[in-house]
């Protein structure tokens, strides 16, 4: 065999495939390009860009806390029309129901073409803003409260347990943390931020920032809120998920608490929690709210007699029938998937629980 045929026939391949790629930027480049946005607005395009750029352009902020990555399955839309074939890239981020309903990953959709987007409401809602650090404060050894005065513009309305991104200068990484403060406040929004380590947006939050930086970020964000029911609820979330938690326990105290809640709150060690006697002060002003915090791996030197156990463990022994309640949830994603077992286990309906799941 003549040892020239293989490199002739991987030539061939090499420039067909280049051919390939300059037709698909020349159609790209010279053909109409078209977003229509909720069949209300439409956008030309010029240049190569996805339809989550295309968007920001607009100021219109879906969220991508990978920064168009497609390492979140955040940036979510429905594309009627335009999309293609679905991605190697979006398929683990696709549910069966997202597929039906033609929803796809926006951050790997390329307007090539007319497409037709349909945005929620509440991402229309969703604004830049400029901000000053204003306050930091070590919660425990690696999570960290963080505070935020709002510059331009100068308010956010936001309902509480929902979340914002916040985008690392210089680098433009952006992640998602959930609002920590009491709504009223709306000029001021404080985060709890947990340590990643080599994680660059925490890094910087935790070993970089400094009160007076300015910082940019978007929201508000999220279906994670306080339904206006009286049905009793069950609060969970485990380290820097009681951001979202504490942001709804001030908007009920508020209200005088109207509802029955219990909040169940895990730790590994005593070192690990935080705002303990916020919690206990709470207790005692209503008795609708009980505060049940549980450490998984207690220290000798905790002295603990409090609940031992995964958070899933105690939440399932302390819990009888539970049908006719509903469950508030933040925590990691294998953490609220074991949640959701045992609180079905209890007969709370799935539609019933409530969390938004972009850790």
């Amino acid at each position: 065999m003549n040892i020239f045929i293989p490199i002739i026939i991987i030539g061939v391949l090499l420039v067909i495939t280049l051919i390939l790629i300059l037709a698909d930027r020349l159609l790209g480049a010279t053909g109409e390009k078209i977003l229509n946005i909720n069949n209300e607005q439409q956008i030309q395009i010029r240049g190569e860009t996805t339809v989550l750029d295309a968007l920001s352009a607009q100021k219109i902020f879906v969220p991508s806390a990978c920064g168009g990555k497609a390492n979140c399955g955040l940036c979510k839309v429905k594309i009627n029309k335009g999309a293609g074939d679905i991605r190697p890239t979006e398929e683990p981020w696709l549910t069966e129901a997202d597929r039906e309903q033609n929803v796809r990953l926006s951050c790997q959709i390329k307007v090539r073409g007319e497409v037709d987007v349909e945005i929620p409401e509440s991402m229309l809602s969703a604004e830049e803003y400029k901000t000053k650090v204003v306050h930091t404060e070590d919660l425990t050894h690696d999570i960290k409260l963080v505070r935020f005065k709002l510059i331009d513009p100068p308010t956010m309305d936001f309902k509480p347990g929902q979340y914002c991104q916040i985008e690392v200068p210089g680098i433009e990484d952006i992640r998602a943390y959930s609002i920590a403060s009491d709504a009223k406040k709306n000029d001021e929004l404080e985060f709890i931020i947990r340590y990643v380590p080599k994680g660059m947006a925490t890094t910087f939050i935790h070993k970089a920032m400094q009160s007076g930086d300015t910082i940019k970020l978007t929201g508000p964000y999220g279906d994670f809120y306080l339904r206006d029911t009286d049905k009793p609820a069950v609060f969970i979330a485990g380290g820097s998920g009681k951001a979202p938690i504490r942001s709804i326990l001030f908007q009920l105290r508020d209200q005088g608490f109207p509802k029955k809640v219990r909040y169940f709150f895990g730790a590994r060690s005593k070192k690990d929690l935080y705002y303990t006697e916020e919690m206990r002060a709470l207790e005692k002003e209503f008795d609708n709210f009980e505060y049940i915090p549980a450490l998984s791996h207690p220290e000798p030197e905790d002295n603990w007699e409090g609940e031992t156990g995964l958070i899933t463990d105690v939440l399932d022994r302390m819990t009888g029938d539970l049908s006719g309640h509903e469950a508030y949830l933040c925590g990691s994603p294998g953490m609220l998937d074991a949640c959701i077992e045992v609180l079905k286990k209890h007969d709370i309906p799935e539609e019933e629980v409530y969390f938004d799941k972009f850790a």
